[in-house]
């Protein structure tokens, strides 16, 4: 899939200089506690499905169009659990970005686990005393969804 459209055309005009982007990020939960996690394609590394939002696009519509077009699940948005910054983040092509995360917690409604385009090397579904090693970012946001109703953890910087 790579950088979306409207990404690239930015690049165009400001090179790899920092971007600020709007990301989403889902801990998606299935009926037996599972959560879903994608192994990167461009760093090896798990993590819990996230995405860029398009211009003009609305976080949980747009988190649950990422959950299916990495993943082919199909979820449902439940909560915010998290809001925050993620970066900067400089990708192989010199590209550097900072993400105003949003993070959801999601329940599974349908669809089986595959790699569902060119982002993921892997995807599946874990128990919560089974993660692969994660970052710490990710870990915290699979312990925020685990609490019933938690408020909303905002990241502030020390």
């Amino acid at each position: 899939m790579g950088a979306p459209e409207f990404v690239l055309k930015l690049r165009e005009k400001i090179g790899n200089d920092p971007l600020w982007l709007p990301a989403v990020r889902g801990v998606v939960f299935d009926d037996e506690g599972r959560v879903l996690l994608g192994q990167r394609a461009d760093n090896g590394h798990w993590t819990l499905i996230t995405g860029m939002l398009e211009p003009g696009e609305h976080p949980a519509p747009g988190l649950v169009r990422e959950i299916f077009e990495e993943t082919a699940v199909v979820a449902e948005t439940e909560r915010i659990i998290g809001v925050g910054v993620v970066g900067p983040v400089t990708f192989p092509n010199g590209d550097v970005c900072d993400f105003l995360d949003i993070t959801f917690r999601c329940r599974y409604v349908s669809g089986e686990a595959q790699v569902n385009d060119d982002e993921s090397l892997a995807v599946g579904w874990f128990a919560l005393d089974e993660l692969p090693d994660m970052s710490a970012g990710n870990l915290e946001a699979i312990r925020l969804a685990t609490e019933p109703e938690g408020p909303v953890a905002y990241q502030v910087e020390d």
